[in-house]
């Protein structure tokens, strides 16, 4: 019996995929009945859920955690398998839209207002790739009347986008030249190396785990083994690096605007990616103590030792944080826990892990106190740091109700919030900090055992996204973001953290930012 519509081609492409009917069951329903908008209470700020710390705070944590290090396995896990096509997205647009034969560039900018492409041109020379772009271009074409500076620029763009050349689209970002220093080029696999040699390292070995996509394994590879002795020389550490893909089985079907399932041309289900919350089973498979979380476009190339500061500071807090979780939760395991230590650990649950407690809690008996304290507790933890914000795209952290009246910090996407409600929109703008994914964790509970990172899942928090396919509309699902939803039941501690140590690269232009030009003789 053929159930919703589905052939038997049908269910052989599912279960090939490593998907069961019950999840696409699932998700159809999800396309049907939309996904709930996350409901925020009210923004977090300095002294309402982020922690605002002086310098002597930071270096006194800092060397907490170079003090205690050693006594853990620690990792530094870096997502890494998407393409670059966003960083280049306003030239793609420029080479489809560009016609060479009888436009001038300038009148292109100035008639699509493109900014970006000033901003790139004024700067080329400026960029790590520009000295061996230039090699590759023939810059003897004529074009009649063609301005020859327009030819010139033309081509360099094309070339470097060309897939017969540079191809820089499709290549991760992992791989592309981000940094001139004397001698060589580096790029964010280097850079997250040297980082995690300097603070992701325990006994003299740094582990670092990339998620990337298959085909592109052997890039990320030649480019490690490239530095891998240098970087060991110079920190006296031992690099250890491995890598994932993200599980097919995570992979979400497509529909139409109708909810019914997308087929391609050849009458094929479609299967798309379920986005970052998809690897929530990658960090469930990884075995260590102490995990540092991080972007890979978010590199510097100066005041790599301010970067080192912070990240130690935050692995600090975390370690003195999970001490005293660790120590409360042994005193109810062996049943020595008291009145008076209910009273601590209710502090303790309040002023620092920011959990909101239920205003009956106490009526209930000493024993059903101690339970619930117990499962609060016992939990992943997170320190995330939050820099102020200076309008990037992307989540923050706010006060959110949960759908059955709890209140707990998140970290919440824009298109999480219901944008048609005046009320959720002066919450946002009254918001103060932005998420830069700058987050320490522990995996592990107080017996050491690891947690199983499914379990702390809010499903309830994925997105529907519009894409498109071919040229026809396509409704995509996204699994609950990896620090969005699929951390939703962490204990949480925000910290406030400098902006020096936010540097994304989102498009090619951010790599003229100063944090990604030489300084003080380099290059």
């Amino acid at each position: 019996m053929q159930r919703l519509g589905f052939s038997k081609d049908d269910l052989i492409q599912i279960k090939s995929h490593g998907l069961s009917l019950e999840t696409i069951e699932k998700e159809l329903q999800i396309f049907k009945k939309g996904i709930p908008k996350s409901w925020l209470e009210r923004p977090a700020m300095l002294g309402d859920g982020i922690r605002k710390l002086s310098d002597g705070d930071f270096e006194t944590a800092a060397r907490y955690f170079d003090a205690k290090k050693d006594g853990f396995k620690l990792k530094k896990f870096v997502p890494a398998s998407g393409a670059a096509s966003r960083m280049f997205k306003f030239l793609s647009t420029f080479l489809n839209e560009f016609d060479i034969t009888s436009d001038t560039i300038n009148a292109y900018i100035n008639r699509n207002n493109t900014t970006a492409l000033s901003v790139f041109l004024a700067g080329k020379d400026k960029f790590p790739f520009y000295k061996e772009l230039v090699t590759k271009v023939d810059f003897n074409k004529k074009d009649g009347e063609l301005r020859e500076s327009d030819r010139r620029n033309y081509d360099l763009i094309k070339t470097l986008l060309d897939p017969q050349q540079f191809d820089y689209c499709s290549k991760p970002k992992g791989i592309l030249p981000f940094h001139k220093y004397d001698g060589h080029i580096a790029t964010p696999i280097e850079e997250h190396l040297r980082e995690g040699a300097r603070y992701a390292s325990s006994n003299g070995v740094s582990h670092l785990h990339f998620t990337v996509s298959q085909d592109h394994q052997s890039d990320f590879e030649a480019a490690i083994e490239s530095i891998r002795h240098k970087i060991e020389s110079e920190s006296n550490v031992r690099l250890e690096v491995n890598f994932s893909y993200q599980d097919k089985a995570t992979d979400t079907i497509g529909v139409d605007p109708h909810n019914k399932p997308f087929r391609d041309d050849s009458g094929k289900l479609v299967f798309r990616p379920g986005g970052h919350g998809a690897l929530i089973n990658n960090l469930n498979a990884i075995d260590a103590d102490i995990i540092f979380i991080k972007n890979i476009d978010n590199v510097i190339q100066n005041h790599i030792e301010i970067i080192t500061l912070y990240k130690k500071a935050l692995g600090g807090i975390l370690i003195q944080t999970q001490e005293k979780i660790f120590d409360y939760l042994r005193r109810i395991d062996s049943g020595y826990a008291e009145a008076d230590d209910i009273d601590e650990m209710m502090r303790f649950l309040k002023t620092e892990l920011n959990i909101v407690v239920f205003s009956d809690f106490q009526k209930f008996t000493d024993e059903n106190k101690l339970a619930y304290i117990k499962q609060k507790l016992d939990r992943p933890l997170r320190v995330c740091g939050m820099v102020k914000n200076e309008g990037e795209p992307g989540g923050g952290p706010f006060w959110v109700r949960g759908q059955q009246g709890n209140i707990s910090l998140q970290i919440v996407e824009t298109s999480q919030v219901e944008l048609q409600n005046p009320q959720q929109v002066a919450i946002i703008d009254q918001s103060t900090h932005f998420n830069p994914v700058d987050i320490v964790c522990s995996i592990k509970n107080f017996k050491g055992e690891k947690f199983d990172l499914t379990d702390f899942i809010d499903h309830e928090r994925g997105f529907i996204v519009n894409k498109t396919k071919n040229g026809r509309d396509l409704k995509a699902y996204e699994l609950p973001g990896l620090w969005n939803g699929a951390m939703a039941k962490w204990n949480t501690i925000f910290v406030e953290v400098p902006l020096v140590t936010f540097n994304p690269v989102k498009t090619v232009n951010d790599l003229l930012k100063p944090a990604h030009q030489p300084q003080n003789g380099q290059g």
